[in-house]
């Protein structure tokens, strides 16, 4: 009896099934206009060998018990150097008619291919091309193969852009909280002149002056008055402002309408959202719209925007900005 049947049938029947949706999901994939291959990504790491050399150097007989037991521990695909699916290639490669073994791989397929699709998701991609490498030495031809790649590429290519962006934003921030550095130490020095200054000319006043006391004492008392006057004024102004602003009305859509699924996007069978900022006017209808985030990239952008500027809103006293987010899933997905 080979090692994989010793698992029982609902193992065996559980992959089964997957390879089954895995398959048909990458019909629909041909069905779709080919995309132009993503250029190279310069921080891509060399690809290594699928399965480790110290699992290559071991016997026959202590693959097939390391491998038994990788399945029992659920160890199917990882971690890398000790798990079924690279135990199976290296029995594989030493019985290659051995039927046992094939059949196990074919049964490990779907996990692995699960698995690299989520690793890449989660943007791993060095775990991801690792999983790609043992898929692609199970089946050459594995029809998810080139769809994976390519989401490597342009997932790094995207992750390489946001790192980018991010680092010119920190180095524009960085830049700007420089100069308000500069000015702000600028204009305390010229505030510390200018009391000095006038330190010195309250000091000749003051000697000047000996003889008007009474006048002083009650210019400095109409001074306090004013003073006390103007933080009044202040204090009831900012009453009022914080008033009128616990009393903004918030927005009150009257019409959302959804957004179109992008054609290719549903045969393809692929869902996302997008983050959208608006800005809502007094009448209600949305003046601006832009694109601040969107998973995957460039696939529903359009369709988020325009199904955007035809919301209305009730109106409001001030423009309001917002921000919300559009999901993009196919029925039954």
């Amino acid at each position: 009896m080979s090692h994989v049947k010793t698992h029982g049938p609902a193992r065996l029947f559980a992959p089964m099934i997957l390879l089954v949706a895995l398959s048909a999901c990458s019909g629909k994939d041909d069905t779709a206009p080919a995309a132009p291959a993503a250029p190279a990504t310069p921080t891509a790491a060399p690809a290594a060998p699928a399965v480790s050399a110290k699992v290559q150097s071991l016997g026959t007989e202590e693959l097939r018990e390391l491998a038994s037991k990788a399945l029992r521990e659920n160890r199917m695909y990882a971690p890398a150097g000790d798990n079924a699916i690279e135990y199976y290639l290296a029995l594989r490669d030493k019985t290659p008619d051995d039927a046992s073994v094939k059949s196990a791989l074919t049964d490990l397929l779907p996990y692995t291919l699960i698995a690299a699709e989520q690793n890449l998701g989660r943007e791993d991609f060095a775990e991801t091309q690792r999983l790609v490498a043992l898929i692609e030495k199970v089946d050459p031809a594995a029809p998810a193969l080139p769809r994976l790649k390519q989401g490597i590429s342009g997932s790094m290519q995207t992750a390489l852009k946001r790192t980018q962006e991010e680092t010119d934003k920190v180095k524009k921030d960085a830049e700007a909280r420089a100069k308000q550095l500069v000015e702000q130490q600028r204009l305390a020095q010229q505030q510390s002149t200018e009391a000095e200054a006038a330190r010195q000319i309250a000091a000749q006043q003051e000697a000047a002056r000996r003889d008007t006391d009474r006048q002083d004492a009650e210019r400095q008392a109409n001074a306090r008055r004013e003073a006390e006057q103007r933080q009044q004024q202040a204090a009831a102004q900012q009453a009022a402002a914080t008033r009128q602003a616990a009393a903004a009305p918030s927005l009150r859509p009257v019409s959302t309408p959804a957004p179109r699924y992008p054609a290719d996007a549903l045969r393809s069978g692929t869902s996302g959202e997008v983050l959208v900022e608006l800005t809502v006017g007094t009448d209600g209808s949305v003046t601006a719209a832009r694109v601040l985030r969107a998973t995957p990239a460039r696939v529903f952008d359009r369709e988020a925007l325009n199904a955007v500027k035809r919301w209305k809103f009730e109106p409001v006293g001030a423009p309001v900005t917002t921000r919300r987010t559009l999901a993009f899933a196919p029925e039954g997905g």
